[in-house]
């Protein structure tokens, strides 16, 4: 883990950053004192195994969902 100071931070950033993305860790710090730790952002890559039944619990079927309403249907032309 590198650490640095402040000063050379603001002047580095970019160099810092660089090395960040490719898997070091930098600290800051201030006096010689550690203030901030940057670290890359690792994202998860969302699969359907990842939500699968991220609802399960919360949502609720009526039991009389499979069934259409007589009004509707006959809007729809399905009787």
């Amino acid at each position: 883990m590198a650490r640095v100071g402040m000063h050379e931070a603001k002047t580095h950033l970019s160099r810092l950053v660089a090395r960040v993305e490719a898997g070091e860790e930098v600290v800051i710090q201030r006096n010689g004192k550690p203030v901030v730790r940057l670290v890359p952002i690792v994202e998860e890559p969302r699969t359907l195994a990842s939500v699968r039944g991220a609802w399960r619990g919360r949502v609720r079927m009526a039991a009389d969902f499979d069934e259409l309403p007589e009004d509707i249907a006959e809007v729809f032309g399905a009787r």
